[in-house]
């Protein structure tokens, strides 16, 4: 007779992991806020801040009091980066995740709150909140997207990182179509009156059901096995950001520029189009003339081929490597800048015709930038290192983009030089594209230490 004999050796526990659905609503939760918010806010502080927050200034000082508001997110988002990449590379990723999104959450939850200036004890009060809340966003932005950016790629199988990165890259698409959405909806069915009675509180108040669902969604999150490995090698960086300057420098620089036309573009295709676009022709400068919400759809139109061509960038970015597709991309964009003045004489479908391709371009080259920033740094400084490179990139390509176009348009009374600026940020990322190796290949969990 035979005795069949069961091992006794207990077999190894499968590793715990987050499933794709989860990685994937944690990871565009955020980044959809913060575009939502990026327009929520435009919106509100062209129409209706400067009467409530900077009402004893003239109309001209009080549009800018209500613009320089919204800079400071810009200056806060560097300091955010810093701030959040050390608890994101100490602490780990999932705990700073969910406190950059409650930073940023609660802060603009408060926007729609504030009482208007014409209060009574509100004069100077109403301000400084507007813009401490500004603040606390650009610190909470500043953390988020790299914090994003890791929870998708760390946790991708072989092969697919570039494709999981594309899930933080759609927040842009579907923060800005929502956010237009929700004004195009207030304008239509409200007043004036009521739009700046209580109507321009709405899109702020609105983001608290998105925090919510990122919260819930993040909180049940577990630790990405990059970061867990650092933590059991003893290579927790004590200082991320002196010990990613230290080491790593070079390549903060080289992220910085490769980011460097994809910020512009987008800020490019977004605020200065629609400036120019419902500008009147009679202006000085002229625009096109067309009225806001009917540009605001023709833009919502080029935002949904943003979605489409970010989410095929992922396998192309796989298929071809991330310096040999984006050398492409890039050189798109710079001859993309040179048509910028026939396709905008080429009337709506022209005009169309520009949204559309420079959205298509914007998915192309934004949806890789998840996969490579990561990619340049060791994993126990990756949180800092492509947080700082991607807001430094904020700041050269995003925060000075709208006021260098404007000036350039009157400059010119036509867009012709905004599209040579729009190349000439071309070529200086072709340039460092060109001189990155590429990064498709790195030992993305195994790069523990620099």
């Amino acid at each position: 007779m035979t005795t069949s004999v069961t091992s006794g050796a207990p077999s190894t526990p499968t590793p715990a992991v987050n499933s794709r659905g989860r990685v994937i609503v944690a990871s565009l939760i955020g980044t959809s806020i913060e575009f939502y918010d990026f327009y929520a806010y435009a919106t509100a502080a062209s129409l209706v801040f400067p009467a409530l927050f900077f009402p004893n200034q003239d109309g001209t000082t009080a549009l800018l009091a209500s613009f320089a508001a919204f800079g400071v997110a810009f200056v806060a988002r560097p300091l955010g980066s810093v701030l959040f990449g050390h608890f994101g590379d100490r602490v780990g990723r999932k705990t700073t995740l969910v406190a950059s999104l409650l930073t940023m959450g609660i802060a603009t939850v408060v926007i729609g709150l504030i009482p208007a200036a014409t209060n009574p004890g509100w004069a100077v009060l109403a301000p400084l909140v507007l813009v401490l809340c500004r603040f606390c966003q650009g610190l909470g932005l500043g953390g988020e997207w790299g914090g994003a950016a890791l929870l998708a790629t760390e946790n991708a199988p072989a092969g697919k990182r570039a494709i999981w990165g594309t899930f933080p890259q759609l927040g842009a698409p579907i923060g800005f179509i929502l956010a237009n959405l929700v004004f195009i909806g207030l304008s239509q069915t409200l007043s004036d009156a009521q739009f700046t009675s209580w109507g321009w509180r709405v899109p702020f108040l609105a983001s608290s059901i998105l925090v919510i669902v990122g919260l819930w969604v993040r909180l049940k999150l577990i630790e990405t096995p990059a970061f867990t490995k650092v933590v059991e090698a003893k290579a927790v960086a004590k200082v991320p950001v002196a010990e990613v300057f230290r080491t790593s420098w070079r390549k903060i620089v080289s992220g910085t520029f490769i980011m460097l036309a994809t910020y512009g573009l987008f800020y490019l295709m977004t605020t200065f189009t629609l400036n120019y676009g419902i500008a009147p022709t009679d202006a000085a400068p002229a625009g096109l003339g067309y009225e806001k919400i009917d540009f605001l759809w023709m833009l919502i139109v080029g935002c949904v081929f943003f979605g489409l061509f970010t989410l095929a960038s992922g396998p192309l970015t796989e298929r071809f490597g991330r310096r040999p597709f984006l050398l492409v991309v890039t050189g798109a964009i710079v001859v993309f800048g040179l048509l910028f003045v026939p396709l905008f004489a080429g009337g709506t479908v022209g005009v169309q015709s520009l949204l559309i391709l420079g959205f298509m371009l914007m998915g192309l080259t934004f949806g890789p930038m998840a996969a490579l920033l990561p990619e340049l740094f060791p994993a126990n400084v990756r949180y800092t290192g492509a947080s700082v490179a991607y807001n430094l990139a904020s700041i050269l390509g995003a925060a000075v983009a709208p006021f260098v176009a404007v000036w350039l348009w009157e400059k010119a009374g036509s867009p012709v030089l905004v599209g040579v600026y729009l190349s000439v940020m071309g070529i200086v990322t072709f340039v460092a594209l060109w001189l990155q190796k590429e990064t498709k290949d790195v030992d993305f969990a195994g790069d523990i230490k620099a």
